[in-house]
């Protein structure tokens, strides 16, 4: 079994490798688009487990690549902190070491909060953590996310790893709601290191993605934000806008 992978598509704009840990996800995200991919009901896709033999694989993988500098991704198919991850055995954080063994670059990406805050002591200065932010509002989190963490526990979660000292970095994607995208923006740029910004594709929507990219351009460059905006929103770009920007 391959556990470490190159991921193709849009995924590969978020990251070069990646890994997948659990089956399934118990956040219930309605716009989730991995219960289509693995042809399964969204009720099925709720059923959390872990992958027989994983941690073995990554090993093998892992030893295979050692020091390679692309950070390797947890997680695309999954979230790696499921409440289940907690106690007694963390398989997240037994992944997490086989990597950093490994010589390896972690990247984080959860819409859990407090539980990924234990695995800070593993993750360094090479590493990154992030949080998919689609809400400020608690109540529409919960409408369209009903079993993640609500968006204070994430915004939490991204203080506390910019206080260690690890790189951070929000997904915002998809953007739902652009004014409370915009406003993400807002509360969080002081702690955020990078955002990756992509457009709801899977749903009807009214959203004018043109306006919504000349403002979201806007505030980003207030800011003076890193960021990367993925294929999804580049027709709708601003042409005096840069794609990507590193922070000054």
């Amino acid at each position: 079994m391959q556990a470490i992978y190159q991921p193709r598509g849009k995924a590969g704009e978020y990251a070069e490798l990646a890994v997948n840990l659990f089956n399934g996800c118990p956040h219930g995200c309605t716009y989730c688009y991995v219960p289509t991919i693995k042809n399964i009901s969204r009720s099925e896709h709720l059923n959390v487990s872990t992958r027989v033999g994983i941690l073995d694989a990554i090993g093998k993988d892992a030893r295979k690549i050692q020091g390679d500098p692309r950070h390797v991704l947890l997680c695309f198919m999954c979230d790696p902190y499921p409440s289940c991850d907690a106690k007694p055995f963390s398989l997240t954080r037994e992944a997490i070491k086989i990597l950093k063994d490994n010589n390896l670059r972690v990247a984080v990406l959860t819409k859990s909060g407090l539980l990924p805050t234990r695995d800070f002591d593993l993750l360094g200065r090479q590493d990154k953590f992030g949080c998919t932010l689609t809400f400020l509002d608690p109540w529409l989190s919960k409408k369209w996310e009903p079993g993640a963490d609500l968006p204070t526990d994430r915004m939490f979660a991204l203080k506390c790893a910019k206080l260690r000292g690890i790189p951070t970095w929000a997904s915002l994607e998809p953007v739902i709601d652009p004014i409370q995208t915009l406003s993400i923006i807002y509360e969080t740029h002081e702690y955020v290191d990078e955002y990756k910004v992509g457009k709801l594709n899977y749903l009807h929507t009214d959203i004018d993605w043109r306006i919504f990219c000349v403002n979201l351009a806007s505030q980003l460059n207030k800011f003076n934000c890193a960021y990367y905006i993925k294929d999804s929103l580049l027709p709708f770009w601003p042409d005096n806008a840069p794609r990507s920007r590193e922070k000054k």
